[in-house]
């Protein structure tokens, strides 16, 4: 007999909670939003702006950890070093140093001096606080498109009750990721925002199965009411969306634990997301179609194929 995480026919009243959910997630929200205006992110070097050293070594791969205490030694405040290619080449990025041009051309000088002679300097550049300003307004800029694009397809292929859900849920999903960031103040960067923006696709592919369902159900059952429509729907894919997210989950967990420093910040991002994002297809997505006053005959069925056509 096959083990199952989810039996085959559940009966669970997911909208008898709805209520209790969106004082919830109300309340998440805006908690989220006080910690962004009271406490802020701790932004990294990509949007506060600093500089960055590209090194090779000459004989064998680098030890990382003894890179990294030889670099913090030096009192640069925030320091993200990063290897790639064959693993014999570091990234190491460093914040803007108090003191101007002669500060940030002093820092450079110290990272040599202490890598010595077994590393030899391929790159050096200062991003200043223009450019990281550019990149913040771009990411954010990114995400906002992101979500008109999804409201656009998701009205296109459903209704428009539909997109305001799958809107409300994304960025219901956004600012509880913000509030997040706030809350731990890990560090966000670039590949936070990708995190993010990860979380988007991940939240509208499970929301985007649930509603399928919807719509099929609302074909079959004109009669049937849009709450018990809803709750059967999501019943239905109860199992194919736990599953999907428990072994998202593990993976992303293995990450965070055994992947390093360099992308803690992206799987802390995504093992929120995907916990959030499977809980507002549900809770956030769902209800906004009965709060909309969704009609049982509102989806249009498919139109018949003509057989003499065929």
């Amino acid at each position: 007999m096959p083990f199952r995480i989810v039996p085959d026919d559940t009966h669970i009243s997911f909208m008898s909670q709805a209520r209790l959910c969106a004082f919830l997630s109300a309340a998440a929200i805006v908690a989220s939003i006080v910690l962004f205006f009271a406490v802020g992110l701790n932004l990294g070097i990509d949007f506060k702006g600093g500089g960055l050293v590209e090194v090779r070594s000459i004989s064998a791969a680098p030890d990382l950890s003894d890179v990294r205490t030889k670099i913090n030694s030096l009192g640069l405040g925030d320091v993200e070093i990063t290897s790639f290619g064959d693993e014999s080449e570091l990234l190491i990025r460093f914040e803007t140093q108090p003191g101007g041009p002669e500060a940030q051309s002093k820092a450079f000088r110290d990272i040599r001096a202490i890598l010595g002679d077994g590393f030899e300097p391929r790159r050096e550049e200062f991003v200043g606080p223009r450019i990281a300003g550019e990149l913040a307004l771009k990411g954010t800029i990114a995400v906002i498109v992101a979500l008109i694009g999804v409201l656009f397809y998701i009205w296109f292929r459903f209704e428009w009750q539909f997109a305001v859900g799958a809107i409300g849920s994304l960025v219901h999903d956004v600012i509880l990721t913000i509030g997040f960031f706030s809350l731990t103040q890990i560090d966000f960067n670039l590949s936070s925002l990708a995190a993010i923006l990860t979380i988007v696709g991940y939240s509208l592919n499970d929301t985007v199965v649930v509603y399928d369902r919807m719509r099929e159900m609302l074909r079959k059952f004109k009669q049937m009411a849009i709450p018990e429509m809803i709750d059967i729907s999501i019943n239905q894919m109860l199992s194919r969306t736990l599953l999907t997210s428990l072994t998202t989950l593990i993976a992303l967990i293995s990450l965070f634990t055994f992947g390093g420093e360099i992308i803690r910040s992206f799987t802390a991002a995504m093992i929120w997301g995907v916990v959030i994002g499977t809980y507002s297809s549900i809770y956030i997505a769902s209800p906004v179609l009965i709060y909309f006053n969704l009609r049982p005959g509102a989806v249009s069925a498919p139109a018949a194929t003509d057989p003499s056509k065929a």
